[in-house]
């Protein structure tokens, strides 16, 4: 019973945790578009978008990963065989990407708050597909189990992402056509 409460929690969790990771980017790439405007909007907008940003990080964001990760954490105490699975292994290898993709996330963050940042919104718009090839990734591997189904998930993933790259290459020169500034 307890490995079930777990995992109601851990599911709740881990979706509020990818909620954050796929808006935290797409404010990032506002927050460095603003950087256009003239220096009295680029004000107001940075202030407002710093805010936005360290609320929805905060709050949101961070409180669930951690929730997610300890939930986990439960769950294999519950139940330590998963540990033994191969599955569960990739799973794992995955997650920690996607830990990895958080912290570097929040330091994007810090960087744009000090005025440090070199990340540029097309260089931002691909960093936000990141998150969505992870969860991918995790979702085939956890529903598939077996190896050679995940692993034609994950090729199809790899698929998803160059179609994904292309289609933001295809947006930008539509962008561009529309005469707007693109980077």
């Amino acid at each position: 019973m307890l490995y079930l409460y777990a995992k109601a929690v851990h599911i709740i969790f881990v979706i509020c945790w990818m909620a954050g990771l796929f808006y935290m980017p797409r404010l990032f790439i506002y927050h460095t578009e603003a950087k256009g405007k003239t220096d009295s909007e680029y004000r107001v907008l940075h202030t407002q978008f710093s805010i936005m940003e360290n609320r929805l990080w905060w709050i949101i964001t961070t409180p669930a990963m951690y929730i997610t990760v300890v939930s986990a954490l439960l769950m294999l105490y519950v139940n330590p065989g998963l540990l033994s699975m191969g599955w569960m292994q990739m799973k794992l290898l995955f997650v920690g990407g996607m830990v990895f993709y958080h912290f570097k996330t929040q330091r994007i963050m810090s960087q744009l708050r000090d005025e440090r940042s070199t990340w540029t919104s097309a260089r931002l718009r691909m960093w936000n597909e990141v998150s969505t090839i992870l969860l991918f990734a995790i979702v085939f591997v956890v529903v598939l189990k077996s190896a050679l189904n995940w692993i034609f998930g994950v090729s199809g993933l790899l698929g998803l992402t160059i179609v994904l790259m292309l289609l933001v290459k295809a947006y930008k020169r539509y962008r561009k056509s529309k005469g707007e500034k693109v980077d």
